[in-house]
């Protein structure tokens, strides 16, 4: 497996990725309908690097990193991870934020924030509380989910 930055080349490879989480609707809050161009422009904006993880030829992760705030907040970085469906349990979004969290370093970020951790996504909140993410606070009701109603966000925080 290796981590790079994202090329021209891997769109395709990244809306494959997202599509399936974006309308499934459970940990982003993104519009289910999001076409593939609205999708692609977010995930790889201007003011954010984006990366692919890719195992034997095969983009199964991605995820961008972008300063958290302008001015005075912008020493705090910000990611979005997401990883494709058969490459669960395999550690691909840990060695994506353990990748983030590095090159965050490396870029002179002094700490890293998530905005908006959907609280029933109990997998991805035990994956960043054991890369030393601590929740700064809860968001109630703030996440409409498809299936569980209006459901608890969190604000996880940790410093490099």
């Amino acid at each position: 497996m290796s981590i790079r930055p994202a090329h021209e080349r891997d769109r395709d490879a990244i809306w494959r990725i997202l599509e399936p989480v974006i309308r499934a609707g459970e940990t982003y809050a993104l519009p289910p309908e999001m076409t593939k161009a609205e999708a692609l422009a977010y995930w790889t904006a201007a003011d954010r690097e984006t990366f692919v993880l890719d195992e034997d030829d095969d983009i199964v992760g991605t995820y961008y990193l972008r300063a958290n705030q302008s001015g005075g907040g912008g020493h705090v970085a910000n990611c979005g991870y997401m990883t494709a469906g058969q490459a669960g349990g395999r550690g691909v979004a840990r060695r994506l934020c353990e990748h983030s969290l590095d090159h965050s370093r490396a870029r002179g970020f002094k700490a890293m924030q998530f905005n908006f951790v959907v609280g029933t996504n109990a997998r991805a909140i035990r994956l960043w509380e054991s890369l030393g993410f601590e929740t700064a606070g809860r968001l109630p009701l703030a996440f409409l989910h498809p299936r569980d109603g209006y459901v608890d966000a969190l604000v996880m925080f940790r410093t490099l």
